[in-house]
């Protein structure tokens, strides 16, 4: 494989782990707060809809993106309102997610089946930094929604790691009582982060179809919101890791497509199946590196009564 080649590829992983990325941020604050949520893939898709539908009714990307941020919103209400108003189980109410996102995003798009979008996000040369020799073909020769993501990913590590917010997130995370203790409204932090991490993944979501392969095909997602689950744990809820791990995942897909392309003889349904084998790699490695680490937020998918503190 030639240089130019390498190029192509490592650009091609950006662009692919985008959606991921932007899905893996929205989890990992949502988890950094103690709520799992597992409807990150219905999320997606209600985003991918409802961001194709309004842009192919409106002419403008940016008001099929807003959409998809309200629809990841609102999916994500649903789910903060049983997880922590009603106490309930976090698991169930994550598939029950995903289930419904499945459903309502394959109807609301059947007649939209196949459409072309009319305003797709196109790259942005970046001025003299695309030009940089290798650097500049790789990093600053894409869509704008590329270059808000690796901002987000900075941005919530900021917040995360360096600010008063960041500290009450990782407490409420942590101990939801202590954190009540020295007044921390527990339930307005868990809803805010949960709330967040829907519209990151509808924006997710949008990003495959308003950039990514710019058209509606149902259950386009195919998987990404699961791999986004996982990503969080191997970037051990860190933002910044989470870049890394997207990339890393985009490059598995761009690396499956492109010996597809070159005709190399090896089955199409094992290329397909090598993003989800190298997540089930992940996770078992990094299962055993958490034994030595700080792992998951200890109140992680724990509901939080005040009146049992």
């Amino acid at each position: 494989m030639g240089s130019s080649a390498v190029i192509a590829l490592l650009a091609a992983a950006i662009v692919a782990g985008t959606s991921i990325l932007y899905a893996a941020l929205g989890e990992l604050i949502t988890e950094r707060s103690g709520i799992l949520n597992l409807g990150v893939e219905g999320m997606m898709l209600v985003g991918a809809v409802l961001g194709f539908i309004f842009t192919s009714n409106t002419g403008n990307h940016w008001y099929g993106l807003l959409a998809a941020m309200v629809g990841g919103a609102l999916m994500a209400l649903i789910h903060a309102f049983i997880s922590i108003t009603l106490r309930g189980n976090q698991v169930v109410s994550g598939l029950a997610l995903t289930m419904f996102g499945t459903g309502i995003s394959g109807f609301l798009g059947k007649s939209y089946q196949g459409m072309p979008i009319v305003d797709p996000f196109r790259p942005v040369v970046i001025p003299f930094l695309g030009d940089i020799p290798v650097l500049g073909p790789i990093f600053f020769r894409h869509d704008v929604l590329v270059y808000i993501s690796l901002l987000l990913a900075f941005v919530l590590w900021y917040i995360l790691f360096r600010t008063h917010w960041g500290l009450s997130i990782r407490a409420v995370g942590e101990n939801p009582a202590a954190a009540d203790a020295v007044g921390i409204n527990v339930s307005r932090v868990r809803y805010l982060c949960t709330i967040l991490g829907g519209i990151l993944a509808g924006l997710g979501g949008a990003y495959i179809s308003l950039a990514y392969a710019p058209s509606w095909q149902e259950n386009m997602t195919a998987g990404r919101g699961w791999i986004a689950v996982a990503l969080v744990i191997f970037a051990l809820w860190n933002p910044l890791r989470g870049i890394l791990g997207s990339y890393l995942f985009g490059g598995i897909e761009a690396l499956t497509f492109r010996l597809q392309t070159a005709g190399i003889s090896i089955s199409s349904f094992f290329l397909a199946m090598l993003p989800y084998l190298l997540t089930i790699l992940v996770l078992v490695l990094v299962t055993i590196r958490l034994r030595q680490e700080a792992g998951a937020p200890a109140a992680l998918g724990v509901a939080y009564d005040r009146e049992e503190r």
